[in-house]
């Protein structure tokens, strides 16, 4: 943790950016990521303008003090050690709207809600977002997909803030989208905004494929556990799920952390986790995997934070 006075005076200037309600103090990550792990921010700050984003960033560089960024926490890992520093989660930036054949969303938005959006709007393209829990900043840091669909598909433009604080806005070729990657972490980009590029098609042709992903998603996937989702990427010629299953693995359990027993490419929250416990029943099954077939998984979800003292 980072020392009273220090403490006090980033308070301080913290709120003079942004209201005193937007502003946490040693706050517990686990409450605000999917998996239920994680220990505490120093400063957990929710911004509710672009300019305040901007401010908090430029704040944080003159003051020299770690910055990161959080989702909406659907494909991470928090350590228990917590994060220093300011961590600015933007779910208070959640509005979406259509403007003729495009929705345009704010990354605090979760992409389930823009898609469900543009199914009331009768806008097809974003129905394989129907099942994804990320935010519409999440999803683009990622690529996210399913099913045969994936944010770069229908991705037109982003608005987004640099390291330094600087508004951009960007077409999305300049993100560098491919499978499960994009350019933002590299280039320290923070998403604001999302415009995606639909068509108009019949609402209840939309609807029945998003009933049918739906049925598929709440089938196959253990959705009664917290958990981050998919773990690990899809290996070329593989499956994840299936070469974890075929390793013997589901149900593998190391504290509270267990390989699903529905899914196999899913690791859940069964009995309060902890973060330790999860990662390294991520690091097992690589391992394995690794040992039997020969196949490296590459991890999908985030890993984040510091390790407990």
């Amino acid at each position: 943790m980072i020392g009273v006075e220090r403490n006090h005076h980033m308070y301080g200037k913290l709120t003079e950016v942004t209201s005193e309600k937007n502003v946490m103090v040693d706050e517990h990550l686990r409450n605000h990521t999917y998996t239920k792990l994680g220990g505490k921010a120093d400063f957990l700050v929710t911004p509710e303008t672009y300019e305040e984003v901007q401010a908090i960033v430029k704040l944080a560089n003159q003051e020299k003090i770690a910055f990161t960024l959080l989702g909406n926490g659907s494909n991470l890992i928090v350590k228990d050690g917590g994060i220093r520093g300011i961590v600015m989660n933007l779910k208070k930036l959640c509005s979406m709207w259509r403007e003729e054949e495009k929705m345009i969303a704010q990354s605090g938005a979760k992409i389930i809600d823009v898609s469900r959006q543009a199914l009331q709007e009768s806008l097809h393209g974003l129905e394989f977002a129907c099942g994804i829990p990320g935010s519409v900043g999440g999803a683009l840091y990622m690529n996210a997909g399913a099913y045969g669909g994936e944010v770069k598909d229908v991705l037109e433009s982003a608005k987004v803030v640099t390291r330094e604080g600087k508004l951009l806005s960007l077409p999305a070729s300049a993100l560098d989208l491919h499978y499960r990657t994009s350019n933002i972490p590299d280039k320290g980009y923070i998403v604001l905004e999302a415009t995606f590029s639909l068509q108009k098609r019949d609402a209840a042709d939309i609807k029945a494929v998003m009933d049918d992903l739906t049925y598929k998603r709440e089938s196959k996937q253990p959705l009664e556990y917290p958990s981050c989702g998919s773990v690990f990427k899809r290996p070329p010629g593989y499956f994840a799920g299936k070469l974890i299953q075929d390793s013997n693995l589901q149900g593998k359990q190391i504290g509270g952390a267990q390989v699903s027993t529905k899914h196999a490419g899913f690791i859940v929250n069964k009995n309060n986790a902890t973060a330790t416990e999860y990662i390294d029943l991520i690091r097992f099954v690589q391992s394995t995997v690794k040992e039997k077939f020969g196949v490296n998984l590459e991890r999908e979800v985030r890993i984040i934070g510091e390790d407990p003292k």
